[in-house]
């Protein structure tokens, strides 16, 4: 069972990587996309994944996590098909929407069971070992994704047809059946197209703020419409019958600075990532294959420490743990801003090693600091506004960091904004309560 599960996360893990990798094949396949069009590539499926993420953990919850699973990854695999065959970037875009609801619905099924199967004192556990099956994708993800875009770059998504064809098949065969609530409300899907409307314009804004210029009418009509949106949304989100963020979920011990660290600690990762990528490929014109490679160590420190830091949590508590991690990862972004210039060996690597080591510590600690007071009966909507905060930071990191870049040229600054967000995260952390931050099992 656990396999099959695996399977599919790690296809999902596995895309985020490759298509990071891909990006500049992408845009010199699509003549004359600039950086800011490529970049919705990114965060159209980010918006539109943590938008959907919450009512497709409800739905799970409604229909059961097996039944969700596998249309989740039916529609994901579908989807890759439809971006190997886009004919423009827009297009792209526009599959890769399709590919994002796919994601929303399989990954927070996924934990759901998961934690279904898992005895109260393994949830925890059962939370790490989900957590890590994204190391080793991530690992793999960039030199595979470089390796195939050697070839042609479509194909990595093509590559997901397979997995998720295997993955489906065994499903229906092996996967339980965890009872579902029928009777329960049905997800607020209104709340979400508000939150998609509102974290879009201000994405739309940060990218093209740049170009159009910072006081520009359409600018501040983007920023004005992000303000109205997403007030809007924090309206419906205390009076539908099922918000998006349920109210109570926040009320938890340490979820609320749980969601606000996760979020924080992903706007800096997602553009680490990508300042890492377009470093190699447009500073050194290293081929997709070569970045992959020079990318690769970094996320291979992960799945180690993703498990191998839970007693350090227990004794420690999930703030200081994370706090750590955040350390860490900032001593990376620092290495780079300082070094990067000198080389691979002494400048790229040890950075590379040091994010590895932040992310290890802080993205699995975190994870499980927000879901250790989740009743049962709401894991996997509780798993699905974790993920959620997640991806809005992933999407905002990769506008941000397209927006320092496009306004200075320079990657000096774009590294010293990443520092800022993670000293920004490692201060959530430290509002972690000691009772939230200690796991269970």
């Amino acid at each position: 069972m656990f396999a099959v599960v695996a399977a599919g996360v790690a296809m999902s893990n596995l895309d985020m990587f490759i298509v990071n990798v891909a990006l500049p094949d992408i845009g010199r396949q699509y003549a004359g996309a600039s950086l800011s069009e490529l970049s919705w590539v990114l965060s159209a499926y980010a918006v539109v994944f943590a938008a959907l993420l919450v009512p497709a953990g409800g739905l799970a919850d409604r229909v059961g996590a097996r039944r969700a699973y596998l249309a989740g990854l039916g529609v994901f695999t579908a989807a890759s098909t439809l971006c190997a065959v886009a004919p423009g970037v827009w297009t792209l875009v526009a599959a890769r929407v399709v590919q994002a609801a796919g994601t929303a619905l399989l990954i927070p099924a996924s934990l759901g069971l998961l934690l279904a199967a898992a005895p109260p004192d393994g949830r925890t556990a059962a939370v790490r070992r989900w957590a890590a099956i994204g190391g080793p994708a991530a690992a793999l993800g960039p030199v595979v994704g470089g390796l195939l875009t050697q070839f042609d770059w479509r194909w990595v998504f093509l590559v997901n047809v397979p997995i998720g064809l295997a993955a489906l098949v065994g499903g229906a065969v092996v996967l339980p059946r965890p009872p579902a609530r029928p009777d329960g409300p049905w997800p607020d899907l209104p709340g979400a197209a508000l939150l998609t409307a509102g974290t879009a314009a201000l994405m739309l804004g940060v990218v093209k703020g740049g170009d159009w210029g910072w006081t520009a009418p359409r600018t501040l009509g983007a920023l004005a419409a992000t303000a109205v949106l997403l007030a809007l949304f924090a309206r419906r989100n205390l009076r539908a019958p099922a918000p998006l963020l349920p109210p109570a979920l926040l009320r938890l011990p340490g979820f609320g600075p749980a969601l606000l660290a996760n979020l924080l600690f992903a706007v800096a990762f997602a553009a680490m990532l990508l300042s890492a990528v377009l470093w190699c490929q447009e500073t050194w014109h290293w081929s997709a294959l070569r970045t992959g490679l020079a990318i690769a160590p970094g996320p291979l420190m992960v799945p180690g420490l993703a498990i191998g830091a839970a007693p350090i949590a227990r004794r420690a508590g999930a703030g200081r743990l994370a706090f750590a991690g955040c350390v860490a990862f900032a001593a990376g972004i620092g290495w780079w801003a300082l070094w990067a210039e000198d080389g691979y060996a002494a400048g790229m690597l040890p950075g590379m090693l040091l994010t590895g080591v932040g992310v290890g510590l802080a993205l699995p600690t975190l994870i499980g600091a927000g879901l250790a007071a989740v009743p049962p009966q709401a894991f996997s909507t509780g798993s699905a506004a974790v993920t959620m905060a997640r991806q809005v930071g992933t999407g905002l990191g990769v506008a941000m960091l397209v927006a320092v870049l496009g306004a200075d040229g320079a990657f000096d600054a774009g590294w010293l904004w990443t520092l800022a967000v993670t000293a920004a995260a490692a201060a959530s952390c430290l509002l972690l309560t000691r009772r939230a931050g200690r796991p269970s099992g």
